[in-house]
């Protein structure tokens, strides 16, 4: 664990600062209220995995948790990364899918929302468990940014750029920063800051700044020519993307819209972004409400979730050659959830604190 750690901070480019230390889970400002009986369990879900696409999958995950628990399971599908956030710090959903960022804020608003499970790496461990923050150009407009055998970002100053949402990871927060770090060595941009980044203008470090609210939108944005460079991430668009050219999650690697894409990419069909840079983040927590759920069912969640059952059931963790669309998926055939506490979440606590 260690070593992907010193990896996802070394490669996002960020100066952590010393003595920025991490919560323990369970960590509390006072002792927890009383967990009131409740017979239905609210799952709050990001907009990436709102999609109608997408129905089947949540389904199928809240019907282990229904039959984990005895509860009724409702899905509380999002338009906006901040209702789901307040949904779980708020008590309003009892477990959310969210990204690291996401969940380092909730955490942050009510330290009882806690990481139940995430999913591991290809080894089925936590030493690889992360996915991919990706820029990406249009292809054909990726010559520009070539450096050598590799791609630099340089030209990226200057362009139209959609990030996804600024409560987003790999979306916003992790490329941000990288950006940040990599120009402020620069005279020009030595006092550039990640609020400079929010916003565009002639007088901005970028022509014009969007938000495509999703990670299919940001990458909708780019294809549509909204915008010339997109941050997003490989997860999100796996359902309606493939490598049409290079390695897979590897600068140069070129993406096209799959025949049958979804929404929104129904209409983008055959279009084509080639990737300019790379990073790895952590995986993505499903995040529970310890004041919501009482012990003795976070502990049935928690054990059913990391069981056989779940890992095997391929409507949950689909198969690498499955053709259905889902949140989860198969690549070596050893992906399962794992449990995690609060320090897991440290270098994403740290990158926000910098």
């Amino acid at each position: 664990m260690k070593k992907i750690l010193t990896l996802i901070i070394s490669l996002s480019l960020v100066a952590v600062a010393a003595g920025c230390g991490t919560k323990a889970a369970g960590d509390s400002k006072g002792a927890a209220a009383p967990v009131k009986t409740k017979d239905t369990i609210t799952i709050a879900w990001y907009p990436n995995e709102s999609g109608a696409e997408l129905k089947d999958a949540r389904e199928e995950l809240g019907k282990a948790i229904a039959a984990a628990t005895g509860k009724k399971v409702e899905h509380k599908t999002t338009t906006d990364y901040i209702i789901a956030i307040e949904a779980i710090a708020s008590g309003g959903a009892d477990l959310a899918y969210m990204g690291p960022q996401g969940y380092v804020e909730a955490n942050a608003k009510n330290n009882k929302v806690q990481p139940l499970v995430v999913p591991s790496g290809e080894s089925g461990t936590l030493e690889d468990a992360v996915y991919y923050s990706w820029l990406g150009v249009r292809k054909g407009d990726e010559a520009a940014y070539k450096n050598g055998n590799g791609f630099a970002i340089d030209k990226i100053a200057g362009k139209k750029f959609s990030f996804v949402s600024n409560s987003s990871t790999s979306g916003f927060k992790v490329p941000s920063a990288g950006i940040v770090n990599y120009f402020s060595k620069q005279d020009q941009y030595k006092k550039l800051t990640v609020d400079d980044l929010l916003q565009g203008g002639k007088d901005k470090f970028f022509s014009e700044v969007l938000f495509g609210g999703t990670h299919q939108g940001a990458a909708v944005n780019l294809l549509t020519g909204k915008a010339d460079v997109a941050a997003f991430c490989d997860t999100c668009v796996a359902n309606y993307v493939e490598v049409s050219s290079g390695t897979a999650n590897t600068p140069g690697a070129v993406y096209k819209v799959k025949q049958g894409a979804a929404e929104p990419f129904n209409t983008q069909v055959g279009k084509e972004f080639s990737l300019i840079s790379v990073t790895p983040v952590l995986n993505s927590p499903l995040a529970i409400n310890i004041n919501t759920v009482s012990a003795e069912d976070v502990k049935k969640l928690k054990d059913a979730l990391t069981s056989d059952a779940v890992t095997k059931n391929p409507k949950i963790f689909l198969p690498k050659d499955s053709k259905d669309a889902g949140v989860f998926k198969q690549k070596s055939g050893k992906e399962k959830f794992l449990p995690v506490d609060d320090a897991f979440f440290g270098p994403v606590r740290m990158l926000s604190n910098n």
